[in-house]
């Protein structure tokens, strides 16, 4: 880490925690760092196969992950080992802490998906987030949370993710 921010190219840990207990943790390539923003790609994290219905994550799979200092979410977008895209899968978070341990978000059960054809977006895990108790411990995280889930699907739904660095093909009004 040099001035604040990681060092491009180099390896990081990320770690996605949930409460007080580490939800996953895996290594990462950071590909940029402006300070506020930061990237990095890493391969599917998990073990096997894991099949939402809408979309599958499987080895060889590679992330290309943004995560910010300053919003209430992260952004990743999926690729088959092939490069195909297969979407954004979008983690409600509390903003990003980045420093010499890594990369620490706290994951607040909210999630959506756009995929690769903008046709799909889902709004995921609303009932997990419900029943998390986090509305009664921490009312100003919950409606952070609620807006940011809003805000990525409005996002979405015009294809204006920060992410997507090109126009998403055969989107369909929603």
């Amino acid at each position: 880490m040099s001035g604040g921010t990681l060092t491009v190219g180099g390896e990081v840990s990320v770690r996605l925690v949930k409460g007080e207990r580490t939800k996953v943790r895996y290594p990462a390539t950071v590909v940029s760092d402006d300070g506020t923003r930061v990237v990095v790609r890493a391969p599917w994290a998990g073990a096997g196969v894991r099949d939402f219905g809408f979309v599958r994550f499987e080895p060889g799979d590679v992330f290309t992950e943004h995560y910010w200092r300053d919003r209430w979410y992260a952004v990743k977008e999926v690729r088959t080992g092939e490069g195909a895209v297969k979407g954004w899968y979008c983690d409600v978070t509390r903003p990003a802490h980045v420093g010499p341990d890594g990369i620490v978000v706290e994951d607040l059960d909210l999630d959506l998906w756009l995929s690769a054809d903008g046709a799909t977006v889902l709004r995921l895990d609303e009932d997990e987030f419900a029943a998390s108790g986090i509305e009664e411990r921490d009312p100003a995280a919950a409606a952070a949370a609620r807006r940011a889930l809003d805000e990525l699907e409005t996002l979405a739904r015009t294809g204006n993710l920060p992410v997507l660095n090109r126009p998403v093909l055969n989107r369909r009004a929603s």
